[in-house]
């Protein structure tokens, strides 16, 4: 026999094998797992508001400062009257906007914390992939900020409606035409020891055990 047509036919079972074990494993992953990379790091987050019109005329807190709730980290003041500016949460100062000496008014946001001791993630999973989702499957999750790692993580919560519910402008036609587009639902997924590398914002992969 040829050693060409042999090598050939050699290499024809491989590429067939090959295929059978990348379509096998392709099933194997659908039926087992859900998963996507439409998913990003979040965290329970609060603003540092003054309540007051005034002097900021005392502000001792910085990016990076922990603070607890109802911590006095600034004095607002008219001159007449000082009027103390307190935190809302146990957190993160992760942006201060505020300067000691600048003039600022009620309502103006002065700072940003946010809670890193309980990050999560918000991954978006297509409807179709609904109907196989229970709080408390298990999930691997990829961040990119820390990609070398893979953290474990549990399904919290399953969202009540599509985000395109939530956007500013839902899609509408005035034509009388539909284009049925896949909707995604948001859901909550706990994340177990993120390392300091982990920060809210993140791009994430999320795999969900069915």
């Amino acid at each position: 026999m040829n050693i060409r047509l042999i090598i050939g036919n050699v290499v024809g079972v491989l590429v067939v094998f090959v295929l059978i074990a990348a379509g096998a494993y392709v099933y194997y992953q659908n039926e087992n797992y859900i998963k996507t990379s439409d998913a990003v790091v979040s965290a329970d987050m609060m603003p540092v508001v003054s309540t007051y019109s005034g002097v900021l005329t005392d502000w001792h807190v910085k990016t990076g400062s922990n603070v607890t709730n109802k911590d006095v980290v600034g004095t607002v003041s008219d001159g007449t009257k000082a009027v103390p500016v307190s935190t809302r949460m146990n957190g993160k100062i992760i942006k201060s906007d505020a300067r000691k000496n600048e003039l600022v008014q009620a309502g103006q946001v002065l700072a940003q914390e946010a809670d890193l001791d309980h990050m999560y993630i918000i991954a978006n999973i297509k409807e179709k992939d609904l109907k196989d989702l229970k709080v408390g499957q298990s999930v691997d999750i990829n961040v990119d900020g820390d990609s070398g790692k893979t953290f474990s993580g549990t399904v919290d919560e399953i969202g009540y409606a599509t985000t395109s519910v939530f956007s500013v402008l839902p899609q509408q036609s005035s034509t009388g035409s539909y284009t049925k587009v896949t909707q995604k639902v948001p859901v909550k997924i706990s994340i177990n020891q993120p390392s300091d590398k982990v920060l809210p914002g993140m791009n994430a992969e999320v795999k969900i055990s069915l």
